[in-house]
This record gives C-alpha cells, structure tokens and sequence, in this order.
C-alpha cells in the first residue's frame, strides 16, 4: 500500500490488489471512489477483478489514507484531481489504463476520456453524473441552508448518515452495511468534503461528452436519484456508450450491488 509522494503536491494513498498470474502482463485498472468516499468501498469488486487486472484503488487527496496537510479551499479543484490521476498512471508505467470511476470518479473519467484519450484503455462510469443538480444539492443539505452549513453543523457522519436515508439506499436496506458507510463517510476531514462540495456544486461537464474517445461502459441505477434526469443526455453524449441499469433507483450501487 504505497504512498505516492511528490514535492509539493498533495501525498496520494494507493491501495494496490494483484492477484494476477505472475508470467502474464496484466493491464491496470485503476478504481476510483466518489464524493467523501476511499479505497475500502471497493472491497467487493477486488477480489473478482483482482484476478485478471493489477487493480490500483487511490484515494483522492485529502480523503482516505492519503494525507490532508494543506488547504483545503486552494488545493481541492478538478484539475488538482485530474493532475493526481495522472500522476498515478506515470507512476505505473506511464502506459494506458482501464478507469473505472464511482460517482464523482467517473466525472473525473469523462474529463480524461475526452482530454487524453490515450492514457486510457476503457472507460467504466459507476452512478456518475454530469452535474450535481439543484434538487440533489437540496437533499444534500438536510433542511440546513445549504450543502455546507450541513457539514459544518451535522459533520461528516451525521450528514452522510442523513443522506444515505435520502438518495443512496432503499429504506430496506441492510442497516449494518448503511452504517458501515456512514461510519467509513464519518472519516472524512469535513473541511475537505465542505471545500469539495463547493467544487462539486458548479461541476459540468456535458460540454466533454461527445468527445469521449474510449471504449465507455456505463452502469446506473434504473430512474437514478441522482443520474436518472441526465441518462438520456449520457447515452446520446457519449459515441458509443454501452449503458447497462441496475434494478435499484438508489444512487450507492457500488456498495449495493457490487
């Protein structure tokens, strides 16, 4: 589990799981989570994928295990990301990758499918929109005045704990597995998520869509919470995307239905 260390650049955890055969050249898939998520919301996909890719789960800066000593409103920003992911690619071998983006990781995906096509191998986009709408924004902040007040005032479990009863899971749901994630959510530094959020809030990236060069997979809930208004816009956007949907309409498909 290294850590990537650049001078002056925010430390970046990778949690990397390879279970390839030894003699074989297995390609890279680098996994990456969402919004105040990390590298241990993929435990169900690593041991499958595992076997036939070098899987290599970072944490975006500032969240997870990679570390959070620098400021948070002038170092969290999309290109910060993106510089970071790729980044992560030259310290693999600088060859192409498979990405496969959860939520805000696969906004992240749509940016370089469309800007460095050749970095990547194919392109997975898990519940990923391409904006974070008002309605959403609204849910988010949990009848406070806005998305940030509700991180400040519930911090960071208490609010992931509000919204997963919102948009990410069915009121039947596993209450252990719901309070695992508000539990592992409740680790997030709150200035990171509230410097986040802001970033998040003005995210849009349709103007990339149709200039996604990668062979693109898309897999959503059915009517998301989240992703559902924008699925016809992501299916005609993107050349040749193939679209598969879950049978949920919540939005934590990476944990519900790994």
């Amino acid at each position: 589990m290294p850590m990537l260390q650049r001078p002056g650049k925010p430390s970046l955890h990778l949690t990397i799981h390879d279970n390839t055969d030894p003699w074989r050249d297995a390609p890279w898939l680098i996994m990456q989570h969402g919004y105040g998520r990390s590298a241990v919301f993929w435990h169900a996909w690593v041991p499958y994928l595992s076997r036939f890719y070098r899987v290599v789960c970072p944490d975006l800066r500032g969240l997870g295990q990679s570390t959070f000593d620098f400021d948070a409103d002038s170092h969290i920003h999309v290109e910060g990301f993106l510089e970071d992911l790729v980044a992560i690619m030259d310290h693999l071998g600088g060859g192409p990758v498979h990405y496969c983006g959860e939520s805000l990781g696969g906004i992240l995906g749509i940016v370089m499918g469309a800007t460095i096509p050749e970095r990547l191998r194919s392109l997975t986009l898990l519940a990923a929109p391409v904006t974070i709408p008002k309605a959403t924004q609204e849910a988010f902040a949990c009848g406070h005045a806005t998305w940030q007040d509700a991180l400040r005032i519930m911090g960071s479990r208490g609010w992931s704990d509000y919204v997963n009863g919102a948009t990410r899971f069915p009121p039947d749901a596993d209450p252990a597995m719901v309070r695992w994630y508000a539990d592992e959510m409740g680790k997030s530094p709150v200035e990171v998520l509230i410097a986040l959020s802001r970033v998040a809030s003005k995210v849009d990236v349709s103007g990339y869509l149709a200039q996604v060069a990668v062979p693109t997979l898309g897999l959503y809930p059915t009517a998301g919470v989240v992703t559902g208004h924008e699925e016809a816009q992501i299916r005609a956007g993107i050349p040749g995307i193939r679209v598969v949907n879950l049978p949920t309409r919540f939005h934590a498909i990476q944990t519900l239905m790994p």
